[in-house]
Order: C-alpha cells, then sequence, then structure tokens
C-alpha cells in the first residue's frame, strides 16, 4: 500500500516537472513565432528570448509541492518579516488552505523597523499589498522584480509617498527587498505560474518582525506599535484560517475579512479617507481571532511584569541582512536583523542561496558605523522603470497572449555592467549621505529606460544625487527636479545605481 502511495506520488511529482518544462518551451515558441510573423516585433522577440523570466520552477521546488499535496499553478501567498531577514512563500493546497511551501533568507533590507512614510526615507515598506501580473517585471536592472504596490490605498490617505518599492535581485537595497539572483528568479516563476493557473493577484503582507509575545514584548516602546497591532490583526486572520484575508481600508486604517451584516442586499464600499460602512466579521473567523489574541495578550503582559528588556534603538545601522549572508562577508554583520528569538522555530538554511555579488553593502553595527569608503564614480544610469510591464499595443495575437499571462511589454531592459577598477577617496562619516555605507563598487554602462504606462511618459519625481567627497552633513532627500527632466543618477558610488526615490 505504502509502495503503491509512493510510486504515484513520484509518477505525479514527475508529471508537474516534465509539464512546467513542457510549457515553458511551448510558450517561448509561441512568442517567437509571434514575433516572426508580425514583422520580429521587438517586445516580442525580447519576451521570447527572456531567459530569465522564463526559467521554469527547479525540479526541487516541484517535488516539494507534490510532496505537500500542491499543485504547480495553485495560487500563491508571500509573507516577509525584516527582523528575521526571511521571505516566506505560501502556496494552496489541495484542500483549499495556504502552506508552507519555502522560506528564503533576505540578502539584504534598508531602513529601520517600521513602515515607509515619505519618498526619500529608505524605508521598505510594511502592511499588505496585492500583486498583479502588471507588476511583475521581467526586464528588470536587478535581474528580476515584482513592485510591492507601495502606496496602498491606506498609505495614501495618510499622505505617504514614495514609488517603484520592490523585491528585486542583485542583493543591494535602498528602500527595498533584496534577494540574490537565484532566489528571485525562483519566487518570480512561483508567481508566474500562479499567474497561469488563474490567479489575478497574490497577496504580499511585510512585517517588521514575526508578530509574536516575544517581539511585541522587546518593542512595546516603539512608535509604530499602534501601526504594528493594527496589521497583527490580519496576520492573525491568516494564521488562524490559512486564507488570504480580504483586505479593505476605512477611517485611515485596514479592516480585514468584512462581511454585509444579516439581512443586508448592498455590497460594502470602502473608502481609506471615509466612515467605515456597517460590517460584520464571519464569527468562525472572529471567534478564532478573538481566542488567539486573548491567548497573546496574556503571555504578552506575563513577558512585560517579568521585566523583559525592551529593544535598544539602533542608530547608525541602515537595515539588516540574513546571517547566512552576512557569514560569507568580510566583516558582515546583520544589523537589524537580529537572531530567531528564543522559541521561535529556526529555519535552517543551506550554504548562502545564490551567488552573492561583490557589490553587496552589508549593514554596519553602530561601533563601525563611522568610517566608510567612498570609491570612484561609476558611468551615470538611469532607474529601472516605473511602469513594470505597461501592456503594449495590442497589435497581434502573440502579444495580447503576452499581454494576458503577465508578460505585457516593459521598457526597462538591464544592459551589461561592465567592472571597472575601483579607486578608493578620503573616508567619510557612514551617515553622511542618504544612502548610507558602501563597502564595494559595480560600475555599470549607461541603461536608458523609458518608462511608459497605458500610452503615457511616466514624470520622473528626483534625481539622484552622489554621495559628497568630504561633506559629513546630516542626510538629506534628493531634490525634486522639474517636471519632464530625465532621471538621472550622478556620479558617485555603487549607491548612486539607485536614487532617492524610495
Amino acid at each position: 500500500m505504502d509502495l503503491g502511495y509512493s510510486f504515484a506520488r513520484c509518477l505525479r511529482s514527475f508529471a508537474l516537472i516534465r509539464r512546467t518544462i513542457v510549457r515553458a518551451v511551448m510558450m517561448s515558441a509561441v512568442l517567437a513565432s509571434g514575433a516572426f510573423l508580425a514583422g520580429c516585433n521587438g517586445n516580442d522577440a525580447s519576451l521570447a528570448s527572456n531567459a530569465k523570466a522564463n526559467q521554469p520552477v527547479p525540479p526541487k521546488l516541484v517535488a516539494a509541492m507534490t510532496e505537500k499535496d500542491m499543485e504547480l499553478q495553485s495560487p500563491i501567498l508571500i509573507r516577509l518579516f525584516k527582523q528575521e531577514a526571511e521571505l516566506e512563500v505560501w502556496k494552496q493546497n489541495r484542500s483549499g488552505k495556504f502552506a508552507l511551501l519555502k522560506t528564503y533568507p533576505i540578502c539584504r533590507w534598508s531602513g529601520d523597523l517600521g513602515p515607509k512614510t515619505r519618498e526619500g526615507d529608505r524605508q521598505a515598506p510594511e502592511g499588505f499589498y496585492s500583486i498583479s501580473p502588471a507588476q511583475m517585471n521581467p526586464r528588470s536592472a536587478y535581474y528580476l522584480s515584482f513592485n510591492t504596490g507601495y502606496p496602498n490605498a491606506f498609505d495614501k490617505s495618510l499622505g505617504r509617498t514614495g514609488s517603484e518599492l520592490m523585491v528585486h535581485g542583485d542583493c543591494s537595497s535602498r528602500g527595498c527587498y533584496a534577494m540574490t539572483d537565484e532566489q528571485i528568479a525562483e519566487i518570480y516563476a512561483l508567481g508566474r505560474e500562479s499567474f497561469f493557473g488563474g490567479q489575478h493577484a497574490f497577496q504580499f503582507q511585510a512585517y517588521p518582525f514575526h508578530m509574536t509575545p516575544v517581539n511585541l514584548a522587546k518593542h512595546r516602546n516603539n512608535p509604530n506599535m499602534p501601526f504594528w497591532k493594527m496589521i497583527k490583526e490580519g496576520s492573525d486572520h491568516f494564521e488562524v484560517t490559512h486564507q488570504a484575508p480580504k483586505v479593505e481600508f476605512c477611517e485611515h486604517k485596514y479592516v480585514f475579512d468584512p462581511a454585509p451584516p444579516p439581512g443586508s442586499t448592498r455590497p460594502l464600499e470602502f473608502n481609506a479617507s471615509a466612515a467605515c460602512p456597517a460590517y460584520v466579521v464571519p464569527d468562525d473567523i472572529a471567534s478564532a481571532v478573538r481566542e488567539k489574541q486573548q491567548r497573546d495578550n496574556a503571555e504578552l503582559a506575563k513577558l512585560i511584569s517579568k521585566g523583559t528588556p525592551v529593544a535598544k534603538l539602533n542608530t547608525g545601522i541602515d537595515g539588516g541582512m540574513n546571517r547566512v549572508f552576512a557569514a560569507k562577508l568580510p566583516e558582515g554583520q546583520t544589523g537589524l536583523s537580529d537572531p530567531v528569538e528564543p522559541g521561535l522555530k529556526n529555519t535552517a538554511f543551506s550554504p548562502a542561496p545564490g551567488t552573492i555579488p561583490p557589490t553587496v553593502n552589508p549593514p554596519r553595527g553602530s561601533a563601525a558605523a563611522t568610517v566608510a569608503t567612498s570609491f570612484e564614480p561609476e558611468a551615470d544610469v538611469t532607474r529601472p522603470s516605473s511602469s513594470l510591464l505597461a501592456p503594449s499595443p495590442p497589435n497581434n495575437i502573440f502579444t495580447n497572449l503576452a499581454s494576458k499571462i503577465g508578460f505585457g511589454a516593459a521598457d526597462t531592459t538591464a544592459t551589461t555592467r561592465q567592472p571597472a577598477p575601483a579607486k578608493p577617496k578620503t573616508a567619510t562619516p557612514a551617515r553622511s549621505a542618504p544612502h548610507g555605507p558602501t563597502v564595494a563598487a559595480k560600475h555599470a554602462a549607461p541603461r536608458k529606460t523609458t518608462e511608459t504606462a497605458a500610452g503615457k511618459v511616466a514624470r520622473p519625481e528626483h534625481v539622484a544625487t552622489a554621495r559628497p567627497p568630504s561633506k559629513p552633513a546630516a542626510a538629506t532627500d534628493a531634490p525634486t527636479p522639474n517636471p519632464g527632466a530625465a532621471p538621472v543618477a550622478s556620479t558617485g558610488s555603487f549607491d548612486s545605481r539607485f536614487s532617492a526615490f524610495r
């Protein structure tokens, strides 16, 4: 009986692997044929030859899906935790519930614990966001990427600003979440397959840390605690149901799993800046969440009464890095990514998953944050496109097909980076520039992007400025250029590849 079951499971795993490889080859062939029939349309030809975006899900990961009773194209959900520097991919199994498929260590994130509030604050966002096919960027300058969707309606209702906040490769961040190229290739492929399977958008949940009583006790004096308690409710909804909570916004707050009151015949209408409509949370969800919160609050009160130490302020540290990457870098530190708290499962990672580029800038401790080395400037570059797969004009059946499966035309093309020797300059204080310390430099050939969305040219908001060689002034945001000005990154270190948009 067991032998027969194992044999059947192996056959199913093999079929899934074969299906994804064959379909990826067929899709490339279809797009290539479309390009030929349309007179070698440039967009189609580029998509057909985009090996990065068409990589199949690795056989080992397909086998893990089979083991966990998941379909290759079933919906996904992503959760991310700054302090632990971990990104989780959850996938729906055949029972209809989400189960954890794989945990990825984050190579680099920037800013502090807490939500992003304004353009140029270097913060990686926190909250609940929705990722559609149009937010997937197969031509990212940072290997592959997807746009988090910040700001959402809640952020906008509070006047929060920011743009192009991504999860991408390249292992370096100035307001984003950076993985290795190999990691983002897997994550991108999982998202792509879920869209092929019919998922219209997957949920992206970003947290400062695992929302446990221990972490809440340690950060109880943090001014962001009211916001964190609000998004913890969404985390609780997910953890008790293993379903993606429905997210709405009203009265400048998040609302999770709202439903019309009994007897109501009108659909609920939400406005993030307006009063909440009358709604209820289904009894089964509400009672399970209430029980969990009661347990968490009791444990939290106990930890506080025992005098759990309050987390220290980490002045001079910008963001964090998972320990598996920090251990591979000279003088590498995890920064704000603390070790896993006692009692929480310590995820076992294999050796650093992917190639760590020489340009990665690990966080520095406050004691080491007084000296940083500056380097010769790299070639001027422009930012990646913010349009991210804006659909190209439907001039043939194949471009329509590409748009429908989430590979709409984008105007961002990452060019090959040409390394050049770096010459050290005078050391400057680590916090003297808005982009933080740099420990290595990567030089690139000029990249040119034309950002379009629905046929309109996107207006750049900021110009990236270079690190001043000897001015230890406090960090300031980059100035806003005149409307229509081309986004130009001034000469500087590796930091100038990332403008002050984030």
